[in-house]
C-alpha cells in the first residue's frame, strides 16, 4: 500500500507595496503617499481610488513598524487603561477621542497595565515607542515616568484627571466644581442639613473626595445659618443603601448629594422602600446626567459634567506632536451645571 504524503497548501506570500503599485499602475512612492494620507503631495482622486482598490484586492496593509523607522517615530497614541471605573460618560468621551485621532492618521492602542505604576508602567509603555501617551491617572505616572517616556521618543505626554505631573501636559478635571454646583442648587432650594455620599469602594477616592470637598467648601462659603454637611459612606450594594435609608430620619438630614447618578438611584430606591418621600423628606441630586435617571419617578436631579470634545483634544495632541518644543501646558477641561428635576 502506497502512502500518499500529506499535501500542505502552498503558503501565499505577503503582499507588498510593490504589488499594489504594479496592480494600480503607479509608483511605490505614490502608494506610500496615498496609504499614509500624506498631505504634502497632491494625488488625484482617481489615482487614490486605484491605489485603495488595489490594496483591498490584494489584502495589503501598511507595515506600521516599517513606517515608524522611515519617519523616525511611530504614529501610535498609547492610552493606558485606568484601574478606576470610568462610567458611560467617560467611555463616550474616550470613544470620540479615539475616532478623532484615527481621522488624523494616528493608531490608538489601549494598554492594560493594571498593578504597574510610576517608572515600571512608563517603561512598559515606552517599549512600544508611542509618539504620544494619554495617561488617565496622573498619580500613577510621576515625573520620572514622564522622563522615561520622553527619552524613549514620546513627543507628547498628557495626563487626564484632577492632578498634574511635572513635565506632562495636564488636562485638569477639578471635581470640586461638581460638588460646588450641587451645593449651590440645594442651598437655593432651601435645604440646610446636607449629606454627601462618598463611595466605600476603594479606588474611587481620586474622584469622590474632590466632589465632597467642593460641596463642603461651597456650603461653608455661603455662610447660610444652620447649613452643614455630613459625609455618608455608601457601598454600591442594596444592603448598604438599605442600612443608610433605615438611619435617614435619625440623621436629621434634609438633602443628599451622591457621588454620581448610579449611587443616587441606588439610595433613592432604598429611601422609597423605607417610606421616605422624595423630595419632601429627602431631596436627592446625583451627577453625570445618565439617561436612566430621567426614567425614575421622581426624575433625578443631577449635575451635568461637560468634557472637552474628542476632536478638540485630538487636535491638541496632534499640535504638540508636531511642535514638541513648547513647554507643558495646563488646560482646565471640566465644566459642571445642574439639571433640576423632581427629586430635589
Amino acid at each position: 500500500m502506497v502512502q500518499i504524503p500529506n499535501q500542505q497548501p502552498a503558503q501565499r506570500s505577503v503582499p507588498t507595496s510593490a504589488d499594489v503599485a504594479r496592480l494600480a499602475g503607479v509608483s511605490r512612492a505614490t502608494v506610500s503617499y496615498v496609504l499614509n494620507n500624506t498631505s504634502a503631495v497632491r494625488i488625484s482622486e482617481p489615482t487614490r481610488r486605484r491605489v485603495h482598490d488595489a490594496a483591498r484586492e490584494l489584502g495589503y496593509v501598511p507595515h506600521a513598524a516599517a513606517r515608524s523607522l522611515r519617519a523616525g517615530h511611530s504614529r501610535m497614541v498609547l492610552m493606558p487603561t485606568s484601574e478606576i471605573p470610568m462610567g458611560p460618560l467617560f467611555s463616550k468621551f474616550f470613544n470620540e477621542l479615539q475616532w478623532a485621532l484615527s481621522r488624523l492618521d494616528y493608531t490608538v492602542v489601549q494598554y492594560a497595565s493594571l498593578g504597574m505604576t510610576g517608572e515600571d508602567a512608563a517603561r512598559a509603555w515606552a517599549e512600544l515607542r508611542p509618539v504620544a501617551v494619554l495617561a488617565p491617572d496622573a498619580s500613577a505616572l510621576g515625573p520620572r515616568g514622564v522622563t522615561v517616556l520622553k527619552r524613549s521618543g514620546a513627543k507628547a505626554v498628557f495626563t487626564l484627571g484632577p492632578q498634574r505631573v511635572e513635565g506632562a501636559h495636564a488636562l485638569l478635571m477639578d471635581g470640586r466644581r461638581v460638588g460646588e454646583a450641587a451645593a449651590l442648587h440645594l442651598l437655593a432650594r432651601g435645604h440646610r442639613r446636607i449629606g454627601a455620599v462618598v463611595p466605600a469602594e476603594p479606588g474611587l477616592e481620586i474622584f469622590s473626595r474632590p466632589r465632597a470637598e467642593g460641596l463642603r467648601r461651597a456650603v461653608e462659603a455661603a455662610r447660610t445659618t444652620g447649613a452643614s454637611v455630613m459625609e455618608l459612606p455608601l457601598a454600591h450594594t442594596e444592603e448598604s443603601a438599605a442600612a443608610l435609608a433605615a438611619r435617614w430620619r435619625s440623621l436629621g438630614l434634609e438633602a443628599v448629594f451622591t457621588y454620581n447618578d448610579e449611587y443616587a438611584m441606588l439610595l433613592m430606591r432604598a429611601l422609597q422602600d423605607e417610606g421616605i418621600a422624595i423630595p419632601e423628606e429627602a431631596a436627592v441630586i446625583g451627577s453625570d446626567d445618565l439617561m436612566l435617571g430621567r426614567l425614575l419617578r421622581p426624575r433625578l436631579s443631577t449635575v451635568r459634567i461637560e468634557l472637552p470634545s474628542g476632536r478638540g483634544l485630538a487636535e491638541l495632541v496632534d499640535r504638540v506632536v508636531r511642535d514638541p518644543g513648547s513647554g507643558p501646558e495646563v488646560h482646565d477641561v471640566l465644566g459642571a451645571d445642574v439639571v433640576h428635576r423632581e427629586s430635589s
